[in-house]
Parts: structure tokens; sequence; C-alpha cells
């Protein structure tokens, strides 16, 4: 905390230079709602071992983990509000604002929408659509489950990191035991599961390989259907080197495991999706 002198004039608090922070806490204050919030910037995966039998250490994993997903889905649901609405008002003929196209040009750098001078605004949004989008979370919690070894690989109990992601910047986290002569790549290494829980979020709705799953769930939306882990999985055939059989592990893990998904969604919160 930064000290003031003394009788010093307050601020303003809701002058123009506060107007940022003013929008980010109404913000925060919706995203609270009906829910309760976790800082979770720095943490540690809990050790689940200590839970017991299997069944009740998938479901600590599960609990653990599902307000999270929930947490960074209701960002990304908020981002995607304010977007279909600047949508419908260009659709009606009226021209965004500046501060609506300066929110709308950092949205489309954070989804890494590459910039094309012949796409007009609204092709510009239109695109965004298909990105700024939330993924079910029983397709994340099993997609934890399976990539990190329900939180008891090597690489989630010391880098948090539980999808499997890699970085190839030296240092950037742990290098793989059986990584072949002259690769780079390490397995990233993440303050908090939260983190690596946004990472994940973001690869889906941003990276090539990952365009059929976007396409998807654009088709759902289209159609007004809900999001269902089930009929998204098999757009992330390109998420592992196994392909077919790892969607088929993905589809399996979900069918067996669907009381539990079921259990810890439903205690995350009102927002969370059926599996």
């Amino acid at each position: 905390m930064t000290g003031t002198k003394p009788h010093a004039p307050a601020p303003d608090r809701f002058g123009p230079l506060h107007l940022g922070h003013l929008l980010l806490l109404v913000g925060g204050l919706a995203l609270l709602a009906g829910s309760v919030w976790i800082d979770s910037r720095v943490e540690s995966l809990p050790d689940f071992e200590r839970e017991g039998p299997a069944e009740a250490r998938k479901q600590a994993f599960f609990d653990y983990l599902a307000p999270r997903v929930r947490q960074a889905n209701d960002e990304i649901r908020a981002e995607r509000r304010r977007l279909l609405a600047l949508q419908r008002r260009i659709e009606t003929g009226q021209a965004p604002g500046w501060w609506e196209r300066r929110w709308l040009n950092a949205l489309a750098r954070s989804y890494e929408l590459d910039p094309d001078p012949q796409r007009s605004l609204a092709e510009t949004v239109d695109a965004l659509t298909l990105r700024v989008d939330t993924v079910p979370p029983a397709l994340a919690l099993v997609q934890a489950a399976v990539e990190s070894g329900w939180g008891r690989s090597r690489f989630a109990r010391q880098a948090n990191n539980l999808f499997g992601h890699w970085c190839y910047e030296p240092g950037c986290g742990l290098v793989p035991a059986r990584r072949d002569a002259g690769a780079r790549h390490e397995v990233a290494a993440f303050e908090s599961p939260r983190q690596s829980v946004e990472r994940y979020l973001h690869n889906l709705n941003t990276h090539p390989p990952y365009a059929p799953f976007r396409q998807r769930r654009a088709a759902l939306r289209a159609q007004e259907r809900p999001l269902r882990a089930g009929e998204l999985v098999e757009g992330l055939l390109q998420y592992s080197e196994r392909r077919d059989a790892y969607v088929e592990e993905i589809e399996t893990v979900l069918r067996v495991n669907r009381p539990l998904l079921e259990a810890a969604l439903a205690s995350s919160g009102p927002a969370a999706e059926r599996p």
C-alpha cells in the first residue's frame, strides 16, 4: 500500500482515471453472484492420495477442480455476453464508439485472432464469437483427470500442470524424463491449478488444431442447444497423438464417472452445465 501526504485531499475515486477500476469492480461483483470466489493465483494442488479409496479420490479431484473451471468459464461468459451485445448493435446499424472498438481490438489480440485489414468490424465480431465461448465443465474435468492421472502425475504435483501443456523456453517448466534427443520442449509450470485451467480454455479457443471443436460448439449455439461434453469431444481428435483412442478414452471416463461429475458440478454453482 502506498502512503499519502498528511491532509492531502482525497482523490475523486469515480473520476475518469478510475473508470476502468470501477468497471472491473462491477464485473467482479457480477461474477461473484451465486458463488464463493476462490483466490487461487498462487496455489498448490492438494494431495488426493489422502482421500482414501479410488472413488473418494476421484470425487475429491472433481470437487476441487469444478469451481476453478466454473470461475474461468464465468470470465469468458462475461466477455461473450458483451461481445454478443456489440454484435446485436452492429446488426441494427449502430456504430460502436471508440471505447468499444478499443475493447474489441484488445479482445481480438487476447484470443489470437490474426489482424486482417480487409475484415470488417462485423466480420471481426463474428470471428470472435467462435472463440470467445465456454468449455463444458465436465469435459475440462475429465481431460484434467486423464492428462494428470487424477492429479497424481509428477507434472501435476510439481508444476500444477493438469492438461499436459508444453512450453519451449529453457526453464519454463519440467523436462520430461523420456524426452527425445534433440527435443527442446518442457512441460509447462504454473503458479496454480487455476492458471493451468485458464491455459487449457485459451488453447481450445485459439489454437488451429481445435478449430473442429469450436465449429461443433458454434453449431450447438446456432441450434440453441446446451453445450454437452459428449457432443464436443470428437472435436478434440488433435489433442493427443493417440487420436481416436484418446477420444474414446475421454468418452469412457465421461460415461463411467457421470455420477461423480454431476455431484461435483452441482456443488460448484448454478452455472455449471450437465455432463
